[in-house]
């Protein structure tokens, strides 16, 4: 899983390049599959469940699973991009929400704390620790930050699957749920809102948004709980010698 997260990591570097005012989703869709094929992997959504793409990708006031499209994006905006890689039968699972250029200070009270409730929680993967205790973590951190929580989508586990058991709320109590335990792997992934935590569906049946139309923000890492404590597999910002690792097979044996 490390491998696959490995891929998805640069992949997610990668679409962070790209994005900008004029860029069409679907544009961002073709090079993410195009850039995990060339490293042996399997974009996961694709055909997961009938989904048409390689990423979810959620503008503004979309939470998750947009399917991509010929909307282009504009300045001002924020986009959500959750991605799976699939290696040897391994799934990885992460999601970040980026700014289009300059964004309002709503936008970036949203992105700066749903990102750092994602890495309170992830402080709190630990064996012994129970279910909660992450939760609440990342429920405190958002709340803080006058965000709402999204209470009707969770996280869950990953490996050979990438929906497994246990389910991953974003809000709890401490001391409460099941035991964290070494060898568990995780998709930790809160999703906020500016404003209230009510979603609606498209009318496509896989995009959700918030209900009262507020900007909202997905941030996601796939945590191994060890023995050594929680483990990002899906970190952002590869080192230069990750990079190097995860280079196109074909340009590496043109230099």
């Amino acid at each position: 899983m490390r491998a696959s997260g490995a891929i998805l990591a640069a992949a997610m570097d990668d679409v962070e390049s790209r994005i900008a005012p004029g860029v069409s989703t679907e544009e961002l869709d073709g090079a993410v599959e195009r850039f995990i094929r060339a490293r042996g992997g399997v974009p996961t959504f694709k055909g997961y469940r009938g989904f048409p793409g390689s990423i979810c990708a959620s503008p503004n006031a979309m939470i998750v699973h947009g399917i991509p499209g010929p909307e282009r994006l504009r300045a001002g905006d924020i986009i959500s991009i959750d991605m799976g890689v699939t290696l040897d039968g391994w799934v990885a699972d992460a999601a970040r929400t980026f700014a289009v250029g300059e964004i309002s200070a709503e936008r970036r009270n949203l992105l700066r704390a749903t990102e750092q409730a994602l890495h309170a929680g992830v402080a709190e993967c630990r064996a012994g620790n129970r279910m909660g205790d992450m939760s609440n973590a990342i429920q405190q951190v958002a709340e803080a930050a006058g965000l709402s929580v999204v209470r009707s989508l969770v996280g869950h586990g990953i490996g050979r699957d990438m929906h497994e058991d246990p389910q991953v709320p974003n809000y709890g109590k401490p001391g409460k749920g099941p035991m964290l335990e070494e060898g568990m792997v995780l998709a930790v992934e809160p999703m906020t809102t500016a404003g209230r935590a009510g979603v609606r569906v498209a009318g496509d049946g896989w995009a959700i948004f918030s209900q009262d139309g507020s900007p909202a923000a997905h941030f996601e890492f796939t945590i191994a709980i060890t023995a050594d404590g929680p483990k990002i597999l899906t970190p952002w910002h590869l080192s230069p010698d990750e990079r190097e690792d995860q280079r196109a097979p074909q340009a590496a044996a043109s230099q």
